[in-house]
């Protein structure tokens, strides 16, 4: 039997690996002018919003699924690889608006020469190629090459800044770090699959709840699974541990987002971290969850320590790109708290705190990037009076900061830890609620202390380096009305991603 493919289901990963190898063309054979580089930039950026635009339309047609199993050759219901649900769509279709404000803060970057700008959007195509499929994933194998396709082309894009020492650096820890989580979640993956005797998430959830045998675990029914399986849990959730930047796999961080070219730090603080969440998600709650007696402690563990670690390191900061990589690092813990539940609602607050902090991060790193056409070592100094000097810049900066710590009146923020809070102390896990309150008021100073500077007059004003490209203000501005957006209906954010998993 012929296997059929539903060519709609799989088109914005499609459209989005099309694009990748027209932009190839498309630099090889056009004139090295600076109206290529616009070219490639516009070719790209619409490869992304008609990638978008199938995401919108599935959403209307209630999406689908391809890659199935033959009906007759499976007794246990339909066995699908791809399936584009509503857990599918929503995270697609937060890492193609974020891709979206990637692309005009790409076109910023590589205004200024020095990055070969073909090659770059090659890479950033297929890193999105991954982001997009990965949450669709429905078996193991699917799953570890959408997250290695994210993985991959990010540590070329790192490194593409040329005779940068900072960004050889970052890009060599990035690619340790994932090679050795990539090894990690691979042998925990291989006992898994050991045990249950399948690659489907549906197959080994009815396996690991107890619902079938095992018919790798060369036991009895009535002795229950082998220990080992423990052992592929725990070694799973550390590998996607390293990819959300969970402690303890916390230290790559700083270094690598500093030392990237900035959007690619905004990419990796919320492209790659949506992914791995999602990937997470799709492992804990479409896979094990009928071993959540073992993985639902651990998680709260890992929660706790990633958002107090975070926090603290992030006090400590002077430069600007590596505070908002520590208070990555603490937000992470925030999106895992209520993973710890389980529950369906759980997750959807974890999805809905993602997509507000997505909004707010991009924002924040848009200005970021603005400031660093001006000041080469962008410190928290060199924010100092931005409102006076960039009125637009320095309120969209104090807002989205104002959102992360969570105060009005930046109230998607607010909102977002709200939620949290209710799924948190509704399941009765009230030690980890404790811990989240007392880091949320850490979190309070180093965002009011750079926002304080934001309005604290300067003693002098340097004169522009640079002159910033017109990109960055639809950058900024979309990620702003993202928040504000949030700020008015928070409950719509919370109605879209509280969906189940197929």
């Amino acid at each position: 039997m012929i296997q059929q493919i539903d060519y709609f289901v799989i088109a914005p990963p499609l459209v989005l690996a099309v694009v990748a190898g027209l932009v190839l063309l498309l630099d090889a054979f056009l004139p090295a002018r600076l109206r290529t580089k616009t070219t490639l930039g516009l070719t790209t950026l619409a490869g992304v919003l008609t990638s978008l635009g199938f995401v919108i339309a599935q959403t209307a047609t209630g999406g689908g699924q391809t890659f199935c199993v033959p009906p007759h050759l499976t007794t246990e219901g339909t066995l699908c690889s791809f399936v584009a649900d509503g857990f599918t769509l929503v995270f697609a279709g937060l890492v193609l608006v974020a891709a979206v404000v990637v692309v005009l803060m790409s076109m910023t970057e590589l205004a200024g020469g020095g990055i070969p700008v073909g090659e770059w959007y090659f890479l950033l195509l297929c890193t999105l190629v991954g982001a997009v499929s990965l949450p669709a994933s429905r078996d193991l194998i699917m799953l570890v090459v959408a997250l290695e396709l994210v993985s991959l082309p990010v540590f070329a894009l790192t490194a593409l800044k040329r005779y940068d020492g900072r960004s050889s650096e970052a890009a060599v820890k990035l690619f340790v770090v994932s090679v050795v989580s990539t090894a990690i979640m691979l042998f925990g993956v291989s006992l898994l699959y050991g045990i249950a005797g399948t690659v489907y998430l549906s197959r080994l959830a009815a396996v690991f709840s107890g619902q079938i045998p095992a018919p790798g675990a060369a036991l009895p029914a009535d002795q229950g699974l082998p220990a080992v399986v423990t052992v592929g849990v725990v070694l799973v959730v550390a590998g996607f541990a390293f990819k959300i930047a969970a402690v303890p796999f916390h230290s790559w961080a700083a270094d690598v987002y500093q030392g990237a070219p900035i959007p690619v730090a905004a990419l990796l603080s919320v492209i790659s971290k949506a992914t791995g969440f999602a990937g997470l998600i799709l492992i804990l709650v479409a896979a094990l969850s009928g071993q959540a007696a073992t993985w639902a402690p651990i998680i709260a563990i890992i929660s706790a320590l990633t958002m107090t670690v975070g926090n603290l390191l992030a006090l400590r900061q002077r430069s600007a790109v590596r505070l908002l990589a520590w208070s990555s690092v603490a937000q992470s813990g925030y999106i895992l708290a209520p993973l710890a539940v389980g529950t369906a609602g759980a997750i959807g607050a974890s999805t809905a705190y993602l997509v507000i902090y997505a909004a707010m991060n991009l924002g924040a790193f848009a200005v970021v990037m603005l400031v660093s056409r001006t000041a080469a070592r962008n410190e928290l100094d060199d924010y100092r009076g931005l409102v006076y000097r960039n009125r637009a810049a320095g309120i969209a900066l104090a807002f989205c900061l104002v959102c992360l710590a969570g105060l009005p009146p930046g109230l998607a923020g607010l909102f977002a830890k709200v939620f949290v809070f209710r799924e948190i102390i509704e399941s009765g896990t009230g030690w980890l609620a404790l811990v989240m309150a007392v880091n949320t008021v850490i979190g309070l100073y180093y965002y009011a202390v750079w926002t304080a500077r934001l309005f604290t007059p300067a003693e002098a004003t340097a004169p522009a380096a640079h002159r910033p490209s017109p990109a960055i203000w639809p950058a900024m501005g979309l990620a702003v009305a993202a928040a504000i957006l949030f700020s008015i209906a928070p409950q719509l954010v919370l109605d879209m991603t509280t969906l189940s998993i197929r």
